[in-house]
This record gives structure tokens, sequence and C-alpha cells, in this order.
């Protein structure tokens, strides 16, 4: 039975007009006329988008009746209405793709929009570089703060032609489908479609059909791509939805079928990149949340993650950066989970590695119980670079007064000489920088011997983070990020990890604003963050929140 309707024909192709845009839809009526109009507003009618094709993945909402509507007053959208849900994002995209009679194809969500210019920045670097697959940037925007994220943004720093596997290899840290405009011949050629049904990372699979047939790429630093992050949403999207461990379960099984697509195109070089890939990213972002989990959660997670963990390469895992490395040791040379604390904290981004710093014949090692477990590289790795963990623990009863504890990491911050600590503070939504404050470092010897570790205590100017015209009533999130200076000159920077029993929301007295509400707390990756509001009004809005709760 064909389970979606025919569309109306399309409009006549012209050489202007080249690109056909996919969007998916299932139970959106809120969002996906933004979505459309977005992808309709590219360039002037007509210039470059030649058809914008909706799939209505069998909506129960007003979604159809929405797309219906905009389709009488345009007649560059056509609407595809499936009579049965796919259960996933792959089919209603095969259905458009299908469809679509433009020379090239994008696609996009029904919850994100196109920025102006995407599709004139993609068609323009396909059509100079003659590349069938043309790739720009992607931000991610978390609402309701509208905080912009870059996806991947190494990727897309200037523009860049890859022409062989080997070049190509840099892009398999980029697996989405949104950011990318596509030559349709060049997917029906090599018969590229995603994977049908209920396949929650259905994006691995199609681009590793992509890289794995080796075309020309072109990459452009212009912003092609908003992907839209409700995390407060009443219900996740797909791939967002990891509290369940059959999330992580999807996500083996994407990259194993990544990895065997490659391997079976005779792409040697991308199936052990699309490996290292796996534990620098995957591995570690779902190790940052595994302490949040159920007992049952961690013990299935562990079985899973040893189980595929077992069948890599050793030059895949030699390849991954430290932390993803030895994470993926110690899973694999213990049967239970362990050392969650110190797994989440090494996960994190940036990389924070805790004591006990055991040694095994002169060897720095995970732990005296598992001598196996080398940390190699780590007594060549550039002193910027290593795992170096800061505690920051807020005083109790106490505006902003921090007590920080640098540790030494098998001696190389004491041969180093630290000198002083700057503790600066961001905010989350727009990055804009707070006061800096800086503290000499005091040495914390082992009885008469060397320094174990350095202290400092600095007060944060709270008020000046509350300054009028900051922000809403709400609280505004901060960053704390401290940077550790050496005799040399050189310097560390990291994220200091939240310690202590001073976590917790207090109020403050203020001249200023009357009263400050302040909150330290621990993010899901252990760094240190404050919320902070200011004026009676906050206090009420916070207070009717929780009676609501």
């Amino acid at each position: 039975m064909n389970e979606a309707h025919e569309p109306s024909p399309g409009p006549a192709i012209t050489p202007s007009a080249q690109v056909s845009i996919v969007i998916i839809a299932f139970n959106d009526a809120v969002h996906v006329g933004d979505a459309v109009r977005s992808a309709l507003a590219q360039e002037t009618p007509g210039a470059a988008v030649a058809e914008v094709i909706a799939v209505n993945d069998a909506s129960t909402d007003g979604t159809g009746a929405t797309l219906d509507a905009l389709a009488r007053t345009e007649p560059r959208l056509r609407v595809i209405h499936r009579d049965e849900n796919s259960g996933g994002c792959g089919t209603p995209r095969n259905d458009g793709l299908r469809a679509a009679t433009g020379r090239f194809v994008m696609f996009l969500d029904s919850d994100d929009v196109l920025p102006p210019g995407a599709v004139r920045a993609l068609l323009g670097a396909a059509l100079v570089h003659d590349a069938p697959v043309a790739a720009g940037a992607c931000v991610r925007r978390e609402l309701p703060a509208h905080r912009d994220v870059p996806w991947q943004p190494a990727l897309y720093e200037e523009p860049a032609v890859y022409d062989s596997p080997e070049a190509i290899a840099a892009l398999l840290r980029d697996t989405l489908c949104v950011n990318k405009l596509y030559e349709r011949s060049f997917l029906v050629k090599h018969d590229i479609f995603f994977p049908d049904g209920r396949y929650t990372y259905e994006d691995f699979v199609f681009t590793a059909q992509v890289l794995a047939a080796a075309p020309r790429v072109v990459t452009v630093p212009d912003s092609v791509y908003i992907w839209h992050v409700r995390r407060s949403a009443a219900k996740q999207s797909i791939s967002l939805d990891r509290k369940d461990v059959a999330n992580w379960q999807a996500r083996i099984e994407a990259h194993r079928a990544s990895v065997r697509i490659f391997l079976e195109a005779g792409q040697r070089a991308l199936a052990d990149a699309a490996a290292t890939k796996f534990l620098d990213h995957d591995l570690r972002m779902y190790v940052r949340e595994l302490h949040t989990r159920s007992a049952d959660y961690r013990a299935e997670w562990w079985r899973l993650t040893r189980d595929y963990l077992a069948g890599f390469d050793e030059a895949a895992v030699r390849a991954a950066h430290a932390p993803g490395r030895w994470v993926a040791r110690v899973v694999l040379a213990s049967p239970a989970p362990r050392d969650l604390d110190r797994l989440t904290q090494l996960a994190a981004r940036p990389a924070r590695l805790l004591p006990p710093y055991a040694e095994a014949d002169g060897r720095p090692v995970w732990s005296a119980d598992l001598p196996g477990v080398e940390l190699e590289g780590l007594d060549a790795k550039p002193l910027p670079r290593l795992p170096v963990t800061v505690d920051a623990e807020p005083a109790v009863g106490s505006g902003g007064a921090l007590r920080l504890r640098v540790h030494d990491l098998y001696g190389r911050l004491a041969a180093a000489g630290p000198q002083g600590i700057d503790v600066e503070l961001r905010r989350r939504r727009d990055d804009r920088r707070g006061p800096v404050h800086t503290a000499a470092l005091t040495p914390v010897p082992a009885g008469s011997g060397p320094a174990v570790c350095w202290t400092a205590e600095v007060v944060l100017d709270i008020a000046a983070l509350a300054a009028p015209g900051s922000g809403s009533a709400d609280p505004e999130a901060w960053d704390v990020m401290v940077e550790v200076g050496f005799a040399d000159g050189s310097a560390l920077r990291t994220a200091p990890r939240a310690v202590g029993p001073g976590l917790g929301r207090r109020v403050l007295p203020s001249r200023r604003h009357a009263v400050l509400l302040v909150q330290p707390y621990a993010t899901t990756g252990g760094a240190l963050a404050l919320r902070i509001a200011s004026g009676l009004r906050s206090v009420w809005r916070i207070a009717a929140r929780r009676l609501r709760r």
C-alpha cells in the first residue's frame, strides 16, 4: 500500500531555481509554519528554491490543515500527507526526496528554521566547486533563552574543499543531514536514502552513505541552519530523549551500521575515524550523564558499552583524545559500573582528572586496583591541555566567596610553579564577560614534601552580575572559568568542579536591587555555575513557580 499521497506537480525548474527543500512534520502545527516560511523566504521567489515539499507524517493535530492552508497561497509549496505514521524521520524524508524535482535537495525539520541566505551560500559553493555536497555552519539555539551554541565550529571556520576520503574523515564529526545541500542525482546514483521506520539516529547512517561514496565536499562558514533545542518541551525529540537506555543502544546500532557501510565501501580509514569519533564525542556525552541515571540504567549501559568497545581496533582507540580513550579503557577493564564521579569529570569539557593519582611501576594509572589502565600520553601532554582539577567551594552563607583548590597532576604543575589564579564569569545566554577576580596561590605541601595542591580565595562581585539591564526578572545562568598562571608565563584554563555544602539558593540584601537571589550549582558535567536574579519581582516569580510544583 502506498502510505503517502502523491503531491501536486511542482513548478517548472529554471536554471536559477534549482533547490528542493524537504520539510518533515508530525504533530507540530505550532512551529511548522515558521519552518515553511523560512524555506520559502530564501532569496526572492523562484531565484534559488524551486519547491518546498512538506511531508505530514500522519499528524493528529492541526499540522496537515496548517500546511494545506499555506499551500493554497504559495504555489512553490507541495504537501504530502502520509496515511500512517512512520515512527521516525527517515521515511518521510525519503518520501520528500523521491518527490523532489530540483537539481539539489535540502532537509529541514518542522521545529527548526533556515536563516536568510542559507540556500544562496550552499548553492553558490556547490556550483563554483562542482561539488555534489555542500555543508555550512549550524547553531543549536537553546530556547527559551535564545542562547546560540555553534555545532562543530572547527569544521566551519573558513571555506574548504575536501577531495579525498582521507580529507573527508574530518567531516565525520558532523553527522547532521540538515545543514547540507545534496545533488539529487548523486544520491540516486549511489542509492542513498534514510533508514525507514523508527530509526533513532537515521542521520548517522545517511551521512555514512554519503561520505562512503567519496564525493567532493565543500564547506562554507555561513550559518545555514538553526536547530531549535527545547529541553523544557513536554515531549523531547527522539534523539534528545536519552533517559531510556534504549536510546544509547540505538546510537550504538547506528554507529555500528555506519562503520559497516565504510568497510563495505572499502573505506577503512573512514571506519577507523568513525570509531575514534565515537570515543571522543558519543561516549563522553553519555558518560557525563551516567551519574544521573538509575542503577539499572547504569548496569545495562555498562554492559552494552563493554560489548561494543570490545570490538574496536586498538589503532582507533589510540587515535582518540586521552579523555575518551581513558574512559574506554576503564569500562573495558571493569565488569561493573565504577568510579562514576571520576568518569563524569573526565568526560567533561574541559576534562578534569580527579585524585587519587595512582602509579604502577612508575607509570600513571587509573587506580591502584586497575594498574592495567595506563594513562598513556599524560607525561607528553602540553601543560595547557592537562586535565587538571580545580575545586571551587562556595562558602556557606556567603554571597560570593569561593575557596579554590588546584590539584597537582603527577608533579606536572609543581614543576611549572603555579603563581596565581583568575576567576572569570560568563553569562551563558550571550557569553557576556563579567568581572575577573585574581588571587595568589598558596602551596599546601604533603608533610615536608612538595606541594600536592594550591589554594586561594576570592569574593565574587555578585551585584555587578545583576546590573540594571543585564536581564529579565528570571534567573540568569553564569558559567565559571578559571585560569592558572605559571612562573614561565604560561597558563592553563579550565572549568572548576563544584564541591562542598555551599551549593544552593540564598537570598542576599542589596542596596541597588533590594534583594539578590544567588544559586551556586553543579552542571551535569560537574562544573560550577551560578544562577543570579535581582529584585523583589524575581523573588515572587520563583516562589510562585515552586508553589505550583
